[in-house]
């Protein structure tokens, strides 16, 4: 199937105590123990029950066959044609009836439940705060990404293995999902990192994308923990009208969780002095620029709801490193220095990465590529021009940009911005930049590459690494 998931759990439930949780029909023996679910029929193991969904380019009923062949105890159908000879329960819409096994595990586990949603930077602040919870707690997080309709309740049936902690992410791209999304997770601590200019073509305004990420707070009660932004005004605007209990992190005067004395090391990290309601500590981390340094506040913030010291946090974080494609640092050779942030762009994510970029101490030339930042809509054109102008801000030497209009458009403006044209070459695909920019490269440069998913930069990666070694 095109999209990818397993639930490795110790569940233990029979076939027919299955359809009586997701109200299907049993066909088979309802006495049948199922040990674990996948959604993909190429990663089904034995004993597992095998999910059909039906997806936007395949349909899991066509796999039902090669997912028991594989091993799958049993099926879950909507079309009754798709079982054979196999075990299974009929249902009739099997993604919803993923959900509902998935919020019936989340239920069961007594596991305490943290969701973040974002516009940028909600991985990153899952992985950090599950480090940080990790100093005293069994912990899952949601693997990679798996933050939406689908990989949400993958990740709710893996809590039958007996987390005492979840950390979730949520995502979106259109109103009504994160909703959704808190129904099935029933959060108990809830943060909210930001609001940006992401998924913009479905929004009519960045409010609208406010209000879309608003729904986290929904059904929020005076036992309910928020963590929010105090910087970003459109999150306290509709964090103001919860009746939750919140901690708010960031920079400002408001901020209960905030930093001070910060150090900017560019690429090699950031220093602070982390202040909270119960203490202060010294941070050392890793991760690169205020981005990351607000994602770190807002993991203390949580921390501090499950009585995690300001000191232990930190000395967590501290052993935190960005994970391939988010950030990480690679020396291929040649004394050059590739930053691989090649998993997804926004316009906020690159203005902060160019920041960090620029505040690098290494002596090398300054090298950005930059590929097209998709599903901005009406605002495509105009946000590439400011990017472009940001990039030239940034003190680059050299930029490539890949894409489509946009992508030229924020080529051309960070010639208007200053750049010479012949340190500017825009490209339509990944690969000719991939081919421009060794031609160019030169010993010790420091390289940024960034784009969204569409575009591929992980092959500019991919070149430097085979080209450089």
């Amino acid at each position: 199937m095109e999209t990818t998931g397993t639930a490795r759990s110790r569940s233990s439930l029979t076939l027919g105590e299955l359809a009586t949780v997701v109200g299907g029909e049993v066909r088979g023996g309802q006495a049948r123990r199922i040990e674990g679910y996948a959604i993909d029929s190429r990663a089904i193991e034995a004993g597992e029950l095998f999910i059909a969904i039906e997806g936007q380019r395949l349909d899991g009923h066509d796999y039902v066959q090669a997912a028991v062949e594989k091993g799958a105890c049993a099926v879950l159908v909507s079309r009754p044609d798709a079982l054979g000879e196999a075990d299974g329960v009929v249902v009739d819409n099997t993604l919803l009836a993923l959900q509902e096994l998935g919020r019936y595990h989340r239920r069961q586990s007594g596991a305490r439940v943290v969701a973040i949603t974002g516009s940028v930077g909600k991985t990153t602040t899952k992985e950090l705060t599950a480090a940080v919870l990790e100093s005293r707690f069994d912990v899952f997080r949601t693997k990679g990404n798996l933050n939406n309709h689908i990989g949400l309740p993958l990740s709710l049936l893996e809590l039958a293995n007996g987390p005492e902690v979840a950390v979730l992410e949520l995502g979106m791209n259109a109103a009504g999902e994160i909703s959704r999304l808190v129904e099935l997770a029933e959060p108990d601590v809830r943060v909210w990192t930001n609001v940006a200019e992401v998924h913009a073509e479905f929004f009519p305004s960045l409010d609208a994308i406010a209000d879309a990420k608003a729904e986290i707070l929904e059904g929020a009660t005076a036992a309910t923990e928020v963590v929010a932004n105090a910087d970003d005004e459109r999150v306290m605007s509709r964090v103001g009208r919860s009746a939750a209990n919140v901690t708010t992190f960031g920079f400002g005067p408001d901020a209960e969780v905030t930093a001070a004395d910060i150090d900017e090391r560019g690429l090699d990290g950031t220093s602070a002095t982390i202040r909270t309601p119960v203490g202060e500590t010294q941070l050392q981390s890793s991760l690169p620029g205020r981005g990351n340094l607000a994602n770190v506040l807002a993991a203390v913030a949580v921390g501090l709801r499950f009585d995690v010291s300001p000191q232990d946090a930190a000395a967590r974080i501290a052993k935190v490193t960005a994970p391939p494609g988010r950030g990480r640092l690679l020396r291929p050779g040649r004394g050059i220095v590739v930053v691989d942030d090649t998993y997804n762009a926004s316009p906020l994510a690159v203005r902060t990465a160019l920041a960090a970029f620029a505040s690098d101490r290494r002596s090398g030339r300054r090298v950005a590529v930059l590929g097209e930042m998709l599903e901005l809509g009406s605002r495509a054109l105009p946000l590439h021009r400011d990017t472009g102008r940001e990039a030239a801000d940034a003190g680059l030497g050299l930029l490539l940009t890949v894409g489509g209009e946009a992508a030229a458009v924020m080529a051309a403006a960070a010639v208007d911005a200053g750049m010479a044209q012949s340190d500017v070459i825009h490209c339509e695909e990944s690969a000719g930049a991939a081919a421009a920019l060794i031609e160019r490269l030169e010993d010790g440069d420091v390289v940024l590459v960034k784009g969204s998913r569409g575009m591929r930069t992980e092959q500019v990666v991919a070149r430097l690494e085979a080209e450089c070694a």
